[in-house]
This record gives structure tokens, C-alpha cells and sequence, in this order.
């Protein structure tokens, strides 16, 4: 008589618990290391766009008038975060706003702010690395 050959329905069942056990794990720390690239990528584009506006206010002694700033985050492709100046005279404020519906929505880091005396905004550690 010959040996049954394959899988019993126990041992598939054992090895589907077994990814589900691993996807579980695996898939929140996944989402959290794509959070942390996302801010380190919008931090890293508002503090170019800060010095854009410097460069501006040197040549010219004013805010107004400054072209070519960022209005998204990452700068091609689809949008995580949405950046909007405020521009004046003397003074400017930077704002980036999570996408609604996006990976960084419910985020602690969802709306950063910085202006023209690098005062920045939310003071959380997780947002603005130094």
C-alpha cells in the first residue's frame, strides 16, 4: 500500500494562522516606518521652501513675490501633504496639511507649520527631528 501524498486540511489551516500571525505584525510596523519616511520627507521640503523664501527676502527685502515653492509633499506623484504659504512683507508661515483619507491623516504629525524664525509646529519629537 502507498504512503498518502499532500497537505491534510490541519496543516494548511496551521500554516494560513501562521501568516496571519506574521501579516499582523508585520503590516503595523511597515505602516509606521512609512509615516516616518513621510514626515522626514515633508520636513525636509518645507525647511527647502523656508530657504527658498530666505534667499528671496535677501535679494529682494521682501517675501512677496517668491515663485517656484513647493505645494506638495513629495513633490511628484500623488499627494501626502498638502503645503500652502502665507506670505507678507516680513514674515512668512509654511503649512502642511495631511491629504483627507491619506496615510497620515489620523497621524499626530497630520499639519505642520514653520515660519520665518524656524518656530515649528506640532513640538512633537516624532514630527520635527533635530
Amino acid at each position: 500500500m502507498r504512503a498518502q501524498a499532500g497537505f491534510t486540511l490541519i496543516e494548511m489551516l496551521l500554516v494560513v494562522v501562521l501568516i496571519g500571525i506574521l501579516a499582523a505584525i508585520a503590516l503595523p510596523s511597515y505602516q509606521e516606518h512609512v509615516r516616518q519616511a513621510r514626515r522626514t520627507e515633508v520636513t525636509a521640503v518645507l525647511l527647502e521652501t523656508a530657504q527658498l523664501l530666505e534667499r528671496h527676502y535677501a535679494r529682494h527685502g521682501s517675501y512677496l513675490g517668491a515663485s517656484a515653492l513647493a505645494g506638495q509633499s513629495p513633490l511628484s506623484g500623488a499627494a501626502v501633504y498638502l503645503i500652502v504659504p502665507s506670505l507678507a512683507e516680513q514674515s512668512f508661515t509654511l503649512t502642511a496639511t495631511a491629504v483627507p483619507g491619506g496615510i497620515m491623516a489620523g497621524d499626530a504629525c497630520a499639519a505642520y507649520t514653520l515660519n520665518q524664525v524656524n518656530q515649528r509646529t506640532p513640538d512633537d519629537p516624532r514630527c520635527w527631528r533635530r
